[in-house]
């Protein structure tokens, strides 16, 4: 893959793909990964995020 191409597909996202993580609170983060909530809502969440455990992800309001 060229370098040119890396992260292109985000500057098509809204706001390049970045935003507040609904789980963790950090702000200005790129969202890239989904998570799902066992009442099957998805979610989008930062890096640390992807690795949270379900019940945690299930506590989120949105």
């Amino acid at each position: 893959m060229a370098k040119t191409k890396r992260g292109r597909v985000l500057w098509s996202l809204p706001s390049r793909g970045r935003g507040t993580c609904p789980v963790c609170g950090s702000t200005r983060i790129k969202l890239l990964y989904s998570q799902t909530k066992t009442d099957g809502t998805m979610l989008k969440v930062c890096k640390k995020c992807s690795k949270a455990v379900q019940s945690r992800v299930d506590q989120v309001t949105v």
